[in-house]
């Protein structure tokens, strides 16, 4: 239950007290309440000394000349924290003390910490109830009171915390019922291995049957309660139907008999419908073939030389695999006689020709700024990309003179390869080595439904470092060489999730794009012919497509909601709030461990989208600093796999 208003009269007392003999928060007082937490439960286990700074001290970190990060697991903490030490460090975003030995109740000026986001205490032999100054802690995001000997019940009063979307109680003594919690953030939670009873609340419904595990509980994920019937599909996505339930059971005779009586005539007017539709011919039968017959023309097959004519899927663009489709059937025999896939010095396995793409299923991977992308297989069972030109005004020669030097000659294990290309009067094909998880865009933004596979802290920050070191070797090639169509649809990836740069060189290839405005968000202010994009517009894009990745945000997002503004200035003017942490992606909110590495990137991406070109670092420049951030990560590796599985397998972790 809620605790009733004059109960808190005296904790805020205590917090407002816990501010005087501070006096004006700073480093110094900071560093002091670290020595005397350190002497209450650390002192033979933390190595701190006021010999050397404060931010240089074993799990502390600093900002603003503030201590914001306090990290100690498995650190051998052992005691009850008392009052004058923790909650002296006002300016604490997280606070990490998981698995140690802390006994006893939290100290309640705890609650003067209110910028804490995170709150990682699991894994301890706190006890009594959930004390209710935690309510009072509004900027929580993350709250994890695992693996403890909490007792009573659980408040309604969570629902004070609006931005909580982690919220973990399991492995406690926690008692009674689950209350009806309005946490409109939350997408963890976790209450198993507790002694509560009754049904779970609808809006909690949605969460996995793994969040109620060894408890009193029934509904939703874990199955119906005594009386309840279990739901149907749509009301189980709901989490509700369970007075709708209910109110069934007290259906009366008469109202039954009513509905069989409408269930049998319903069914003898659709039977009557049925029977006149069949007299007349089935005329409706036409009508939905007729629909397929447009959506899939059918083709003959051609002959030998009709496929010298044509395009393999050309006019197919549909994404329906079929082959021999006769987009260039109007090419004669005389502009394509004698023409061939010309393959560059690469070693290509099994090796094809020209009638092997032909003889190619195909089907349609997407529409891009210089043409259409298929994915052929061949008869071999190998998979090629084919990128099928448009707006190409260049003769031969000039086309093959460019594309041998801007693309052909490019080799670096982060840009996708060019293997062939194919040049005709009607046709300019492009073939490249096919990479099966198709996209960067596709994978942040394609499915955010409750089957999405979390895209990681690791796998983001290789995709940035492995596409950074691809446009810096771009960009090596020459002064002016660039790739001039930067964005996450252009940055595909292998099995193992490997970034590979497409794209590049092929703005040098087509005519004018008939729009000069900002691509999709990614173009640099100054860039006004998409053609001319210098190697720091280059950058720009870049620093667009690592916002991209730190927030889950397609940069048109923020156009079509927030006020407005593109998303480096959305993401500009969140950071001069000083709510960085508010800018990422939830998903990569879930490693705190990280947190610091992930403003650093935040930086350096701002940096990127710098106003004025000169003030951009170069590529070079970008990617020793991701390369930094990177090997800084990897110390918090441990620590971090050890978080994110407290988060994913909570009912053996403790």
């Amino acid at each position: 239950m809620a605790s009733p208003p004059y109960l808190l009269i005296p904790l805020l007392f205590s917090v407002l007290l816990s501010y005087l003999p501070a006096g004006t928060p700073d480093l110094a007082g900071d560093a002091a309440a670290l020595l005397a937490f350190r002497a209450a439960v650390g002192r033979s286990s933390l190595p701190w000394n006021s010999s050397s700074p404060t931010c240089s001290w074993q799990g502390v970190s600093c900002l603003s000349g503030r201590v914001t990060y306090l990290r100690l697991p498995g650190s051998g903490l052992i005691g009850e924290i008392p009052a004058g030490t923790l909650g002296n460090l006002t300016a604490l975003r997280t606070l990490s003390l998981r698995f140690n030995a802390i006994s006893g109740q939290l100290p309640p000026d705890l609650a003067a910490c209110s910028e804490l986001r995170n709150l990682y205490l699991q894994g301890n032999r706190l006890s009594g109830e959930i004390p209710s100054f935690l309510f009072l802690l509004r900027n929580l995001v993350r709250l994890n009171l695992a693996g403890n000997g909490f007792s009573g019940g659980i408040s309604p009063a969570f629902s004070n915390l609006t931005r909580l979307g982690t919220l973990y109680l399991d492995n406690n003594r926690l008692a009674g019922e689950v209350p009806e919690l309005d946490l409109p953030a939350l997408v963890q939670f976790n209450v198993s291995f507790n002694v509560l009873n009754g049904s779970i609340p609808s809006r909690l419904r949605k969460m996995p049957a793994s969040s109620f595990l060894s408890t009193g509980l029934c509904g939703g994920p874990i199955g119906p309660c005594p009386g309840e019937i279990s739901p149907s599909p749509a009301e189980a996505a709901s989490g509700g139907g369970v007075e709708v339930r209910k109110n069934k059971k007290k259906l009366s005779g008469g109202a039954i008999a009513g509905i069989a009586v409408g269930c049998a005539v319903g069914f003898l007017i659709l039977l009557s419908l049925f029977i006149l539709l069949c007299r007349n011919g089935g005329g409706g039968g036409r009508t939905t073939s007729k629909s397929l017959a447009l959506a899939v023309p059918k083709q003959p097959e051609p002959s030998e030389a009709e496929r010298d004519k044509g395009l393999y899927n050309g006019g197919s663009e549909n994404g329906v695999a079929t082959p021999y489709a006769a987009a260039s059937a109007t090419a004669s025999m005389g502009e394509t006689a004698g023409k061939k896939l010309v393959f560059f010095g690469r070693e290509v396995s099994p090796p094809f020709d020209l009638e092997d793409l032909l003889r190619a299923s195909a089907e349609v991977l997407g529409k891009g700024t210089f043409g259409t992308a298929y994915k052929a297989v061949l008869e071999s069972g190998a998979m090629v990309a084919v990128k099928r030109l448009k707006d190409v005004t260049f003769a031969e020669r000039d086309f093959r003179e460019r594309i041998e030097s801007a693309v052909g000659a490019l080799d670096h294990e982060c840009l996708v390869p060019l293997r062939a290309y194919y040049y005709s009067k009607d046709e300019k094909l492009l073939v490249y080595d096919y990479m099966p998880m198709g996209s960067l865009s596709a994978l942040l933004h394609g499915n955010r439904g409750s089957g999405r596979t979390p895209l990681n802290w690791e796998s983001r920050s290789s995709i940035a470092l492995a596409t950074a070191r691809g446009i810096e070797y771009i960009h090596s090639t020459g002064p002016f060489a660039s790739h001039g169509n930067i964005k996450s649809s252009n940055i595909l990836l292998t099995k193992s999730y490997e970034a590979r740069v497409s794209d590049h060189g092929l703005a040098n290839l087509v005519g004018p794009i008939s729009s000069p405005t900002r691509v999709a968000g990614y173009r640099a202010p100054e860039v006004t012919d998409a053609r001319k994009v210098s190697q720091k517009a280059d950058v720009f894009s870049f620093g667009v497509l690592l916002l991209e990745l730190l927030t889950g945000k397609a940069p048109t997002q923020t156009l079509l909601n927030e006020e407005g503004v593109d998303l480096p200035r959305w993401v500009q003017s969140v950071v001069r709030e000083e709510w960085t942490t508010e800018v990422f992606d939830m998903e990569l909110l879930r490693y705190q461990n990280v947190e610091e590495e992930m403003v650093q990137l935040l930086q350096l991406a701002i940096d990127c989208c710098a106003q004025y070109p000169d003030n951009r670092p170069s590529m070079s420049k970008v990617v020793a600093r991701i390369d930094e951030i990177r090997r800084s990560s990897l110390g918090h590796n441990n620590e971090d796999h050890q978080s994110i599985e407290d988060g994913d397998n909570q009912s053996s972790r403790i």
